[in-house]
């Protein structure tokens, strides 16, 4: 009678008891865990590469444009000032409306030159 469904241990029934053998990682699961592992590897290298390479430089660019225009702006305030006095001092040399001729003139005659510079170079 030993034979019989009766006779047969029953297994015990209660949380954390399964009838499966421990389980061990699958192929698929190791490789999908390697893969993991070199995606994670080159997105760090890339993120690397790209500080290294792309961000990195631009800040530099970024603090010299910075610097670059604080000392234009501090070189349009100096002649600025510079020209102020100079128009003060050939208004009481020639009086006012002769020195907004001469300034004016000066200034005509500076495009002109500029722009036939540029017309000759833009020719060849």
């Amino acid at each position: 009678m030993a034979d019989t469904p009766e006779a047969l241990p029953t297994p015990p029934d209660g949380p954390g008891v399964s009838e499966e053998p421990p389980s061990r990682p699958s192929i698929i699961d190791a490789v999908a865990d390697l893969l993991q592992y070199i995606v994670d590897w080159l997105r760090q290298e890339a993120e690397a590469a790209v500080r290294e390479k792309v961000v990195l430089p631009v800040q530099k660019l970024g603090l010299t444009l910075a610097s670059a225009s604080a000392a234009g702006c501090l070189a349009v305030f100096g002649l600025a000032f510079i020209a102020t006095g100079v128009f003060i001092l050939l208004g009481e040399w020639i009086t006012y409306p002769g020195a907004l001729l001469l300034i004016g003139g000066v200034l005509l005659v500076g495009s002109v030159i500029f722009t036939v510079i540029k017309m000759r170079g833009i020719q060849r």
